[in-house]
């Protein structure tokens, strides 16, 4: 019986702590993901904002770039099939997770590639692979322009900036009406963006669903600003010629954020590059599938090693 009361008290705490504190039960639970994945929480002062960043492991540095909305810890569960063989670093951009928001500043595409410029300048990095899901991959292949001197490889995963990827019924419908599910006007709303980004849903505690609602709420009048921002940020194909860096698209068809048509627009773009289409997942597959995502990656990655002019 003393078992059954005290079985009872934990779940009693329990239900009291996903109601009444979301946000240090998320902490708790990121903390020990960083820990399982080998990653460390550091921060720079980068062009007036605050840059947290994880960072782990040793090796070639492949720096990874989370999409609208989303935050460093995108890349959390996927980063514990990386460290073992790269230095991996995950910056919060500004104006997204624990990053400084400036309402003032812009946060156009070029504004976010000149800071991600200027982080990795302060980290003295002069050579990096860099990688980024969604918004965060339209920043890598603009990046990937003015300092291709420093990108040895691009890894895309569903990345916005080509008229293509842009043909979603999800952008359409924000373009017709404003209204778009990654933006969040009510803590509950956040049920509705994991359910648009991914199809293969990855188990979301209540208390992390709160707590993320909760911020996006916050984050509404700045986030819909990004987006409007980045909307009207140059697409990459209209800009921009075809580069010559090496690349790895990465796309799950089942995507209803951007449209996987977008794949073939940025093999343009990148004639170098390997496309992979992912079977059964959505706009994040790095969280939908981390595993399968990461060893694709690796074995890109030991190909690109034994290929011609390797960099």
């Amino acid at each position: 019986m003393i078992v059954l009361y005290a079985f009872a008290a934990v779940l009693a705490a329990l239900f009291l702590a996903t109601r009444l504190a979301p946000v240090g039960m998320t902490t708790a639970g990121l903390w020990l993901e960083r820990r399982l994945s080998g990653l460390n929480t550091r921060s720079l002062q980068v062009d007036g904002f605050t840059m947290p960043y994880l960072e782990g492991g040793k090796g070639d540095v492949l720096l990874l770039i989370h999409g609208f909305g989303g935050d460093k810890d995108n890349f959390t569960r996927i980063a514990r099939h990386l460290t073992p063989h790269y230095r991996v670093i995950i910056p919060d951009l500004p104006g997204f997770g624990d990053a400084t928001r400036d309402p003032k500043a812009s946060y156009a595409m070029a504004d976010q590639v000149a800071r991600i410029h200027s982080f990795i300048t302060q980290l003295g990095i002069e050579r990096l692979h860099l990688g980024g899901n969604s918004m965060g991959g339209f920043i890598s292949a603009q990046f990937a322009v003015p300092y291709g001197h420093m990108v040895q490889s691009l890894w895309l995963l569903d990345p916005a900036g080509t008229a293509a990827s842009h043909e979603s019924a999800m952008l359409r419908h924000y373009e017709a009406t404003g209204e778009c599910p990654l933006l969040v006007k009510r803590v509950e709303d956040f049920d509705a963006t994991i359910a648009i980004t991914t199809h293969k849903t990855p188990f979301v505690p209540r208390f992390a669903r709160i707590a993320l609602g909760r911020r996006g709420v916050a984050d509404l009048a700045l986030h819909t600003r990004i987006m409007r921002q980045m909307q009207e940020s140059p697409l990459l194909e209209v800009t921009y010629q075809p580069m010559a860096t090496p690349a790895l698209i990465v796309w799950g068809k089942e995507d209803k954020v951007l449209s996987p048509a977008g794949a073939v627009a940025f093999k343009q773009l990148f004639p170098n590059a390997q496309v992979i289409l992912m079977e059964g997942i959505g706009h994040l597959p790095m969280a939908e599938a981390p595993k399968q995502t990461a060893q694709d990656y690796l074995q890109y990655r030991a190909a690109l090693v034994k290929s011609p002019g390797a960099t």
